[in-house]
Formats: C-alpha cells, sequence, structure tokens
C-alpha cells in the first residue's frame, strides 16, 4: 500500500482498511497473526461446554441453514457465514483465555477471527488473505477502542462496541470493498455498537451475547456495503458519533496512529490465567512474591492489590461471586487461587471458586487505587501487591510485565499447549483433530483456499 493517510478521521481508517494488501503487513506481523489465530481456536473450542455459549449457539443454528460452508467450531457441521461467525464468536470469549491489547482494553480475536474464518470459508479465499483480513480488523478495531478513551470502558464493553467496526473491517477486506464502501460498512457497523458492563453485578450472560452481536453486526454491515447500503461517513469522530455518544475523553487522532508503520496486533498480549486481564498483573506478582518468600497460604494475614481504575470499575462490584464466570472478575478468588493452589486455571475455577480456603482467602484480598499503576494504564499494565504475614511482616512484590504481554510472551510451544489443554476442556475435538489443525493454522499462509480447521 503506497498511499499516506494522515487525517484522524472514520474515513482515513476505511481508506486504509480497503487498501491493506498482505505483501503491505511485515512478515513477523503475519506470524503472529498465525499465533493469534491459534490462541482463539484453543479459547473458543474451551468454550463448546458452556450453558450460555450452547444457548446462543442452538439459536444460531436453528436460525440457519441445516449445513453450509462456513465451520461452526466444536460441532462438526457448517453453517451460513452469519450463524457460523456468531456462534463462535460466542464461545470464544466465554472461558476468559482469548487474547487482549492493553492499550484499547479489547479482545480483537473473539470479534474479528470469527467472521473472517467463516466468510473466508464460504468465499473460498486463500489463506493470506484470511491473514490480511485478520490484521486489518485488529488494527481497526484496536484503534477505535484506543480513541474512545478510558471513560468508555467504565460503562461499555469495548469488544462490544469497538468489536463491531472491527468486524466489519475483516469482512469487508474479504469482500474486497473499496474505500468507499468500506467506510458505509463502518458507518452501518458502528450504529449498531452495543455492550454495557451492568451484566457484571448480576453474573449475566450478555459477554457471550457482546462478541456474537459485534461479529455478526460487523459481517452484516459489510456485505450490506458491498450492495450499496449507505452509512454514517462520521460514525466514530461525527458530532453524534461513537465518541459524542459513548465517551467524555475521546482522542480522534489515535483513530490513525501510525497508520502502516505501527503495527498494533503485534502489540496484543496472550492471557495466562483464566480470569479477567485486570486481574493479571496482581495474580503474576503475588505469584512471584510467595515463591521468593516461600510463603503459603496460610502465611498471610492480608493482601493489598495497588490496582488502576479501570480494575476498580470492573472488578469493583463483584464482591461475592455466584458462578464460575463471575468469580473470573473478581480479584479475590483470583488471588486466592493462586495462593491455595498456585494457578487460576479453567479447572481450577471449576473446583475451587467456593472452597472454604480460596473464599477465606479472598475475604483478606481488598484493591487500592495506585497512581504509578493508573498513570501507566492502559499502555502497561504494572502488578503490585503487598502482603501482611501472619506474623506480621511487610512483603511487596511487582511486575511490569505480566505473562503473555509482548514483552513477556508465549512460545509458540507454549500456544500449542495452551491451544492442547483449552481444547480438551471443552470436550468438543480429539487431540489427533486439534493437532491436524494446529498444522493447518500454521500454514495458512501458504493455503490456496481456506480449509475447515476440524474437518
Amino acid at each position: 500500500m503506497t498511499e499516506t493517510i494522515p487525517q484522524a478521521t472514520t474515513e482515513a481508517l476505511a481508506r486504509f482498511a480497503a487498501l491493506l494488501r498482505p505483501a503491505d503487513i511485515p512478515a513477523a506481523v503475519l506470524r503472529r497473526a498465525e499465533d493469534l489465530a491459534l490462541d482463539w481456536l484453543g479459547a473458543t473450542l474451551a468454550g463448546q461446554a458452556a450453558r450460555p455459549v450452547n444457548s446462543l449457539q442452538r439459536f444460531h443454528l436453528a436460525m440457519g441453514p441445516a449445513d453450509g460452508p462456513s465451520e461452526v467450531l466444536g460441532q462438526a457441521r457448517g453453517s451460513s457465514p452469519l450463524h457460523a461467525a456468531m456462534a463462535n464468536a460466542a464461545a470464544a470469549h466465554w472461558a476468559e483465555q482469548d487474547d487482549v491489547h492493553n492499550g484499547s482494553v479489547f479482545h480483537p480475536a473473539a470479534v474479528v477471527l470469527p467472521p473472517a474464518l467463516a466468510v473466508a470459508q464460504a468465499l473460498g479465499r486463500s489463506g493470506a488473505e484470511l491473514l490480511c483480513a485478520v490484521v486489518a480488523g485488529y488494527e481497526v478495531g484496536i484503534r477505535v477502542g484506543e480513541s474512545l478513551g478510558r471513560s468508555h470502558y467504565r460503562i461499555f464493553h469495548t469488544t462490544g462496541t469497538a468489536g463491531s467496526l472491527a468486524a466489519a473491517a475483516a469482512v469487508g477486506q474479504l469482500l474486497r470493498l473499496d474505500a468507499a464502501q468500506m467506510l458505509h460498512a463502518f458507518g452501518s457497523a458502528g450504529t449498531q455498537a452495543a455492550g454495557l458492563w451492568e451484566f457484571l453485578r448480576d453474573a449475566a450472560d450478555s459477554k457471550q451475547l457482546h462478541t456474537a452481536h459485534a461479529a455478526g453486526t460487523g459481517l452484516t454491515a459489510a456485505y450490506l456495503a458491498a450492495d450499496g447500503f449507505t452509512g454514517a461517513r462520521r460514525i466514530v469522530e461525527g458530532p453524534q458519533g461513537l465518541m459524542a455518544g459513548m465517551s467524555s475523553d475521546a482522542d480522534p487522532q489515535r483513530l490513525t496512529d501510525g497508520l502502516g508503520t505501527r503495527w498494533a496486533l503485534a502489540e496484543t498480549s496472550f492471557k495466562f490465567h483464566a480470569s479477567c486481564r485486570h486481574t493479571h498483573p496482581a495474580a503474576d506478582a503475588l505469584q512471584r512474591l510467595m515463591q521468593e518468600h516461600r510463603l503459603t497460604a496460610g502465611d498471610i494475614a492480608a493482601v493489598t492489590a495497588q490496582v488502576h481504575q479501570g480494575a476498580l470499575d470492573v472488578l469493583g462490584p463483584v464482591t461475592d461471586p455466584q458462578t464460575v464466570h463471575q468469580s473470573k472478575f473478581s480479584m479475590g478468588t483470583v488471588l486466592g487461587l493462586i495462593a491455595v493452589h498456585g494457578q487460576a486455571g479453567l479447572a481450577d475455577f471449576d473446583a475451587h471458586f467456593r472452597a472454604p480456603a480460596v473464599v477465606a482467602f479472598r475475604d483478606k484480598v481488598r484493591m487500592v487505587l495506585d497512581d504509578e499503576v493508573d498513570r501507566a494504564y492502559p499502555a502497561r499494565w504494572i502488578g503490585k501487591v503487598t502482603v501482611t504475614t501472619a506474623d506480621g511482616r511487610q512483603l511487596s512484590a511487582r511486575v511490569d510485565e505480566p505473562k503473555g504481554d509482548p514483552g513477556n510472551t508465549l512460545s509458540r510451544t507454549e500456544l500449542e499447549h495452551k491451544a492442547l489443554r483449552l481444547a480438551a476442556y471443552g470436550g468438543a475435538t480429539t487431540e489427533a483433530q486439534m493437532q491436524a489443525a494446529i498444522a493447518r493454522i500454521w500454514a495458512l499462509a501458504e493455503l490456496p483456499r481456506v480449509p475447515r480447521l476440524l474437518p
């Protein structure tokens, strides 16, 4: 892509997404896109046994055709692109193991990869075209999320809101929309963007609906744009657009920050613990402290997690989690699992989130706003904890890059092991099938046509 687009507008972002080609993308970024695709596949398969996921999948499979060109992962069947994308997106975000971009506080894979895979399979696109679409979706969604600012995330689930435009960008790439059509797709996606955090207070199932809706909204908007359907041209920065309605600290300049030179996809982090990302920095810090001082859970009388405001906004309402999923948004529960069991994986939440020892430790944990941590957020997610021991000592630890961040990332071997664990947890595929899917993902760039990942 040779054109430089300096304007900080929705139009400039749409032109970038429409003009992007595989040759424009550095090889390292394409390899990272493959890594993220595998991580997403594992997270999606882990969600196959979840009740809210099953409910949404039953709905979408009932509304769609009996079979179709687009793969419904873990179901050994296909459907239309729309219903396959929404079914897979519902599953991707359930296990809290899908990726996250720190600066935008956005989970790109859950809303970009489901519609991109579904449409690539339906249209017979190549693996290189799929990877290019994924990059376009990440670059757009991350920048929209960043531009909406911290105030947006306090009320709105950015993965549901910015995710709608990210999905539109990915699908628009595969439909080969021109710049004007891509802009219309963004307008139609943005006017439907939704997702509110209130569901956390009630342990409701809405988070899976957010990702399914964003994937479906983006896909629908792109197909409508291809047919001449028009959308608002300034849906993000306009006087009655997303920034005006959903933010009090929006920054339009972030919409086009470094387009074509700064590859935001490469900044995306993998999740290590099976919980809300806001808990990870403190969890890593507590692990470090307990290892360095050789402490057990019984040695600890109190824990203070020093956090950013976003963590207080999202985790603060969850004081007595009633479900496994809600417990993943409880700082006390996550630190309790770390302290008592040494880890906070999927099986640990299932088996122990209400265990007396974990609950007892949960009640020792409090969160406080820390100025250093808050100033660094969201560009950096620093973990700091202070522990009071049973014998009266005050001990502290910090982590500057949680496990999974770009500077402390997972290797391909670690990603493979994680994906195999997640797939086994979901129980919808065999290890042999998963190994074959891993091989297909590593070979995506060379495939002339995107196959089913789990035939």
